[in-house]
């Protein structure tokens, strides 16, 4: 990072006043030499240092001046450098950049501290107007406070704009005309096992070991041999990065006999390389194509020969949580056109639910408790949302007592 460059305590002749320049704008001290005028240099050097230089505007003479569109770009500047895992930007910043500018097309230009909680609900029920759906809504809308937050503990707008956005409350279930969202509920294994058939045999046993190990898509996607402790009878797998790492909290996930088996083939490469990779796929594939070739060999394009020079895009050395849920729905419309008969259709499902339904599993089979250790949440509160309570105890009690 460049180092910055510290501004020089100048004189102004025909004022005799001491002055820096900062960001293209001058900024008056007082009477040049005077104890005051050094004291203040000294303040504003010591407040340029604490400050994020890529996100701090330089600070307006009267804080009325600062436009609302000018804060949320100086709030986007800060976030791109705040919110990052290993180096690279997180998907929450492309939640703050919609916001912010779907924000500002409606009041940009309006000065930060005359934007209340009056005009945040008028950009909430465009939102809504545009058919968002309610926690899509509460998402974003949650964002705006925060930048009020930020400019705040910069100076740049006062406390108590900040405060007052915190008194709009999130729209409730029921009392808004912005649309639910379904929730996301288990993945029957039927349906599952009528997709596997379809996939790539390197995403097919992506999706044993997740259903096996309740491990997220992205843990799944980043699994590595390095990161694997083969020691103990069973394994544990600390990914390199995770969800809540952010929260100082450790991910560890444990593979049993079932997933090792599967898994075993995957850890015979470099010790840092990642076990699915799409270019693994397609020389699977086209290994079976070939396999499966019916002109004879003398015949025809020979293997390679009609393989373009130069390729609109090459399989990648990972799967990421999007290619991984893309190859999962190409497969569904794949066995619903292909599979003999007219069975019913397999509903569209993606890996999200196959940790819904191992936890759900687990908590049938060994409680609450264990649900939650094995999914790696912090509080039992998180594990209800992806483990679907297991009714069959209440309907022993209704059939005893009722």
């Amino acid at each position: 990072m460049r180092k910055r460059r510290v501004p020089k305590y100048c004189h102004h002749a025909p004022s005799d006043q001491a002055y820096v320049r900062v960001s293209g704008r001058t900024i008056y001290l007082g009477k040049h030499g005077s104890n005051e005028s050094h004291e203040a240099y000294g303040r504003l050097i010591a407040e340029l240092a604490t400050s994020d230089q890529k996100s701090t505007p330089h600070r307006p003479v009267d804080a009325n001046d600062l436009a609302l569109a000018e804060l949320c770009e100086a709030y986007q500047n800060h976030a791109e450098q705040y919110y990052r895992k290993g180096g690279k930007l997180s998907p929450w910043i492309n939640h703050i950049r919609l916001a912010t500018e779907r924000l500002c097309k409606l009041y940009g230009t309006t000065p930060a501290v005359e934007f209340g909680p009056l005009r945040l609900k008028a950009f909430r029920q465009t939102l809504i107007d545009t058919g968002n759906s309610r926690r899509y809504i509460n998402k974003l809308i949650a964002i705006i406070p925060q930048v009020f937050k930020w400019g705040a503990s910069e100076e740049l707008v006062p406390a108590s704009t900040y405060e007052a956005l915190r008194t709009v409350e999130g729209l409730k279930k029921g009392r808004t005309t912005a649309p639910e969202t379904e929730p996301i509920l288990p993945v029957a294994d039927a349906v599952v096992d009528a997709t596997l058939p379809f996939l790539p045999s390197v995403v097919a046993d992506m999706i044993r070991i997740q259903r096996l190990t309740a491990a997220r898509p992205g843990e799944i996607c980043s699994l590595r041999p390095i990161d694997i402790d083969r020691s103990q009878p069973v394994w544990r797998y600390v990914p390199e990065t995770h969800k809540t790492e952010h929260h100082g909290r450790q991910r560890v996930i444990f593979i049993g006999p079932q997933a090792q088996e599967v898994l075993a083939p995957y850890l015979e490469r470099g010790l840092e390389s990642h076990c699915f990779s799409p270019r693994d796929s397609e020389v699977i594939r086209r290994a079976e194509l070939h396999r499966r070739r019916v002109t004879p060999i003398n015949y025809g394009n020979r293997p390679g020969t009609n393989v373009k020079q130069v390729k609109r895009r090459s399989p990648k050395t990972s799967y990421s949580k999007d290619s991984y849920r893309r190859a999962i729905a190409r497969a569904v419309v794949r066995a619903n056109k292909e599979r003999p008969g007219k069975p019913e259709p397999i509903p569209h499902w993606h890996p999200n639910q196959l940790r819904h339904t191992a936890a759900t599993d687990i908590r049938h089979q060994f409680g609450l408790e264990a649900a939650q250790v094995i999914c790696g949440h912090a509080s039992a509160d998180i594990t209800q949302v992806y483990a679907e309570r297991d009714l069959t105890l209440a309907e022993e009690i209704a059939r005893k007592v009722g």
